[in-house]
């Protein structure tokens, strides 16, 4: 028999297991508003009823609240209304829950959701408020690590942090890329010249094409969305795995990127796993290098107080700065406690179940 505290475990794991913007709990939490407002015709029990159309309702709060929308394949985001997530079954209970308490499912969520941004905004504070003399790359991991709600976000943290390093050096050396054609093939080229000169930037009269070496991150995507995570103009990608590296890891790396020229950034690694992956046949030429946790703060030890910290050391923080507000640009401000506060929720009366203390100090009742 299905049970309150079924439903309610179902809802706990998905914020547990969610990233910082908890966009499955949120959709979860604009249905059961839908359904508790009567605002549209749905029934819990029936998912072709909101399946698609939640999707809307909570892109329109994400929107708000996070100031981005989920970029996550269809199949994944659909993976909400599977058994092992949050079934129809249970979802019908957390509706009846919610009616009865006239919002407190809601609140429930939005209040997880604001300890979530808390966590964040201390530490997306603590990149912010600190400088070349003070910046701790340890300290700043740390603050993800040690906190349970961000920990799934640690991998994007990594991101943030290899871009910011690997695109400062890149700049401060003033890397320079040239792309040539072999002479001899000039006839090939007399052929394709508006090929060349549309996709290569070379022509019989411009031979040679020189532009300057850049990374770029791809951005917001989702862990279940495989892919790249950094690449440069110059041939090399960089997969981050915030993990120990295995062999299974290094070999899923290999297979789902077709690039011959892989740097892989991770937590840490044996030396004879990295000796064993360099010398398999068809891994040793295309894992040009692993780069590990360590070597990182290494790094950014160098370019923060090292002997060319004068070049380095403003444009690493600057970039660091700008691409973690990029991937957490939510914070406990204004914004979310007006949210809050027009849908009521500070109103509602502390419940056992949905709404214990904690709840109840994002936003006090003024009444009281």
């Amino acid at each position: 028999m299905n049970t309150v505290d079924e439903a309610k475990a179902a809802l706990d794991s998905l914020v547990t297991k969610g990233r910082a913007h908890l966009y499955k709990p949120m959709q979860i939490a604009e249905i059961l508003r839908i359904h508790r407002l009567e605002l549209e015709d749905i029934d819990p029990l029936s998912l072709e009823t909101y399946r698609t159309k939640s999707k809307k309702w909570r892109d329109a709060v994400t929107s708000r609240l996070v100031g981005r929308n989920s970029t996550s394949s269809s199949k994944y985001q659909d993976n909400l209304f599977e058994e092992n997530a949050m079934p129809p079954r249970l979802l019908s209970i957390l509706a009846s829950e919610n009616n009865r308490t006239n919002g407190a499912v809601e609140a429930y969520i939005y209040t997880l959701f604001a300890e979530r941004l808390g966590a964040v905004s201390s530490s997306v504070g603590y990149c912010l408020s600190h400088d070349a003399s003070n910046f701790k790359l340890t300290e700043f991991m740390d603050s993800f690590w040690t906190e349970p709600g961000l920990k799934r976000s640690i991998d994007k943290v990594y991101e943030c942090v290899v871009y910011a390093l690997f695109s400062s050096i890149v700049s401060a050396i003033d890397a320079e890329i040239t792309l040539s054609y072999n002479t001899e093939k000039k006839e090939v080229i007399e052929e394709f010249e508006d090929f060349t000169k549309a996709v290569m930037n070379i022509s019989i009269s411009d031979a040679i094409f020189k532009t300057a070496g850049n990374v770029h991150r791809i951005g917001a995507t989702n862990a279940a969305d495989r892919g790249l995570d950094i690449w440069t103009n110059f041939g090399v990608i960089v997969q981050i795995k915030h993990l120990a590296l295995t062999e299974e890891i290094a070999e899923d790396i290999c297979t789902s990127l077709t690039a011959d020229r892989i740097v892989i950034v991770c937590k840490k690694v044996e030396a004879k796993l990295i000796t064993s992956l360099l010398t398999q046949i068809g891994w040793k030429s295309r894992i040009q290098s692993i780069v590990t946790e360590d070597q990182l703060v290494q790094w950014y030890e160098r370019a923060l107080r090292g002997k060319y910290s004068d070049l380095l050391s403003g444009t690493l923080l600057v970039n660091l700065q700008t691409e973690i507000q990029r991937e957490f640009p939510a914070t406990l401000d204004d914004n979310f406690l007006s949210f809050y506060k027009e849908r009521d929720y500070h109103s509602l009366p502390v419940d056992g179940i949905w709404l214990p203390e904690s709840g109840s100090k994002i936003l006090p009742n003024e009444d009281e």
